[in-house]
């Protein structure tokens, strides 16, 4: 019976530990990324809803727009589609859906099931456009600006009060930004 005392001390003192550094750890973990403040990865990939054509970042330049990776096999891709659902009826900027190494019919079915929240899905079955963007894992959503540079990362299920939070203040921003110049281009009057 002793020796089996000492390891199930351990294993409590295991569990106490790891106790306390869930409680006091931040509720929003920021995983940085080398690509924030960096321009996005150009990627040219096929268009699921879309066979034969393709989707290529270039199409974006010159908006603000968000990237978000998911898949169908993704538990926690589930929880977040239908807070992206709501995102695409505030109609803020394009959301654009990289379909990660996943079954395009299965996807295609998802989409149709649970409703399409993106204006394009490009499909990356190898996983080469994710790592160019440094994803750890999906779900991961981007904010691109309208100079093409990735201004914010969030890793996990996206909620309405992340958005809110963190890509609404960047997107107001940049769209203040790019109407301020397109107002300064204007000719003055004659």
């Amino acid at each position: 019976m002793n020796k089996f005392i000492i390891p199930l001390i351990a294993f409590a003192l295991l569990v106490v530990v790891l106790a306390v550094g869930v409680k006091h750890s931040p509720e929003n973990t920021i995983v940085p990324s080398a690509l924030v403040g960096h321009p996005a990865p150009e990627f040219n990939l096929p268009e699921l809803l879309e066979p034969g054509t393709t989707v290529s970042s270039s199409e974006l330049k010159g908006k603000p727009y968000v990237i978000n990776v998911w898949a169908t096999w993704c538990v926690t891709c589930r929880i977040e589609h239908p807070v992206l659902v709501q995102l695409k009826q505030l109609g803020q900027v394009p959301i654009i859906g990289i379909n990660w190494r996943d079954e395009d019919d299965l996807a295609r079915q998802w989409l149709a099931e649970f409703g399409n929240p993106y204006t394009h899905v490009p499909v990356d079955k190898e996983g080469r456009a994710i790592i160019d963007l440094g994803v750890t894992g999906a779900p991961e959503t981007f904010l691109v600006n309208s100079k093409g540079i990735i201004v914010h990362r969030h890793v996990g299920a996206l909620s309405l009060e992340a958005w809110k939070k963190d890509f609404e203040p960047l997107i107001r921003a940049d769209l203040g930004t790019a109407a301020n110049a397109a107002g300064s281009a204007a000719p003055g009057p004659t």
